[in-house]
């Protein structure tokens, strides 16, 4: 049975809809802009794309791109916007990854008679979804690994980003450690530099947590940054193995599904992955990528955890994005997917004890790595502090008591009030974006 994929765009267009919907479905499975011999009619019921459904929205009169086929043309406005959905054979695609992203992306972007375009929604037939693994450590996973059930984990990232030595950043990551933290990783410009190169990080750093580990009988997850090409990343990797990691990360745009599906089918860590660059894909609400569509392809690589940034952070992203972004890597990749294929969301970016409650709040579950990196290590009190303000504002969470008269009682997240909720109003303040 040849099931379908379904992808969903938004298409701006100044041409008839109809028509330009299936120039797309034709320009991405058996078709281009004329007929070509041996192009039958059984060939294309049997491998053409089908236009599903078109949803008509307001339409513009100045377009959100320029396109010379257009302007050759003197075509102009008004432009109209509508949502498309098409589906395409799987059986064009086979289990080929990258074939999928060009075949649901791909030209589609640099057809001249479309204005703009946005891939946003990609839905999977559950037979699709069984050609490719599913996370190998997953939420269950990585809680089983620090023996943590009922609560979110806290983590965060190695700062200075740059600069310290093998010897300085396995420092902190031992007072981490000692602060109770759950999680550390490299941050994700810090991959192989002259002055920390990473094996020589690595040791360093796994050096002391195995002491922690012995000392305490508690684990930390420290996600090390191996990003690399992709037989270099399978070394890191195994290095990392070797050293007693369990953990490592990768820049999921620069290192491209290809990499990452190299280095999954590699090894059992625990598969970090950073979206960094993610805003180039996205940030044009007429272009690229929604999230929903980018973490279905970089899921079925294989991922253990995705960045999803945070609520009222430092970056661009409204929150009500943000939060639908976590939901969407906590729901399996097809309806009524088994729990084991899920992802853990990991919040980041301007976070702080204050924005626990809400992260939860926007997830309806504890289910979520919370990173924060000036969170902990500005805390006024020290990183030990940072870390248990976090702590506290979870506690005062469950109980249902508001932070101010939590914090009466809990110096760590009374100066953490105290410092990042300053700064957290003026960010906020009128004329800037949050």
């Amino acid at each position: 049975m040849n099931e379908m994929i379904q992808a969903t765009y938004l298409v701006e267009t100044p041409l008839e809809i109809e028509r330009v919907a299936a120039i797309m479905a034709g320009e991405q499975s058996c078709g281009t802009f004329a007929r070509v011999a041996g192009e039958t009619e059984e060939l294309r019921q049997r491998a053409g794309a089908k236009v599903l459904g078109i949803t008509r929205l307001d339409p513009f009169d100045t377009p959100s791109l320029e396109s010379q086929y257009l302007i050759s043309k003197g075509i102009g406005g008004p432009y109209t916007r509508a949502r498309v959905k098409i589906a395409f054979p799987q059986a064009n695609i086979g289990s080929n990854l990258t074939t999928l992203a060009a075949t649901v992306g791909g030209n589609l972007f640099d057809i001249g008679q479309l204005t703009g375009l946005r891939l946003e929604r990609l839905d999977l037939p559950a037979s699709f979804r069984s050609r490719f693994p599913e996370p190998v450590q997953g939420i269950s996973g990585t809680r089983q690994t620090l023996r943590v059930d009922d609560r979110p984990l806290f983590g965060t990232i190695i700062k200075p980003n740059l600069g310290l030595s093998p010897e300085d950043t396995a420092a902190l990551v031992a007072q981490l450690c000692r602060a109770g933290v759950d999680f550390i990783k490299d941050d994700e410009v810090c991959g192989n530099p002259d002055h920390a190169p990473l094996k020589e990080r690595v040791r360093a750093v796994m050096t002391e947590i195995r002491k922690f580990r012995q000392e305490s009988g508690r684990d930390v997850l420290m996600a090390f940054n191996i990003s690399d090409e992709a037989d270099a990343m399978k070394r890191h990797a195994q290095f990392v193995a070797e050293e007693g990691g369990n953990c490592i990360m990768a820049s999921l745009n620069w290192c491209g599904l290809s990499g990452i599906e190299t280095l999954r089918k590699s090894t059992d860590l625990i598969l970090h992955g950073h979206r960094n660059g993610f805003g180039a894909m996205s940030r044009h609400e007429s272009l690229g990528f929604g999230y929903q569509a980018y973490q279905v392809l970089y899921r079925l690589a294989g991922l253990d955890h995705l960045h999803v940034h945070g609520l009222g952070g430092k970056f661009c992203n409204p929150d009500e994005e943000v939060a639908d972004s976590g939901r969407h890597c906590l729901a399996p990749l097809v309806p009524g997917g088994p729990d084991r294929d899920r992802v853990m969301p990991v919040f980041s970016s301007g976070q702080w004890a204050g924005t626990v409650a809400a992260t939860h709040e926007a997830l309806n579950s504890p289910d979520f790595l919370f990173l924060a990196g000036g969170g902990i290590l500005a805390h006024p009190d020290g990183p030990c502090a940072g870390i248990m303000s976090m702590r506290q504002a979870w506690e005062a969470k469950v109980a249902g008591i508001d932070l101010d008269t939590y914090a009466k009682d809990h110096p760590e997240l009374s100066g953490a009030l105290a410092f990042f909720g300053k700064k957290a109003e003026l960010s906020n303040a009128p004329g800037k974006k949050s």
